[in-house]
């Protein structure tokens, strides 16, 4: 069977433990990705702290 140009083959069904597999990596990756998320999170608001503190302190000082 030869495919013409622009002409889309049918998926095929998969199986369920292809499904399951699926489901697990996308749990998986899912749990990675909010961990990334956290720990961005974590340092961004670390850094904005400490902005915070140095920008309060130039303050103090120049009153």
């Amino acid at each position: 069977m030869t495919k013409i140009p622009g002409e889309f083959e049918p998926t095929k069904p998969i199986t369920k433990a292809e499904r399951a597999a699926r489901k697990a990596f996308r749990q998986v990756d899912a749990g990675k990705a909010m961990t990334e998320h956290e720990i961005a999170q974590k340092a961004f608001s670390a850094n904005r702290e400490r902005l915070k503190a140095e920008r309060l302190m130039r303050e103090a000082i120049n009153r």
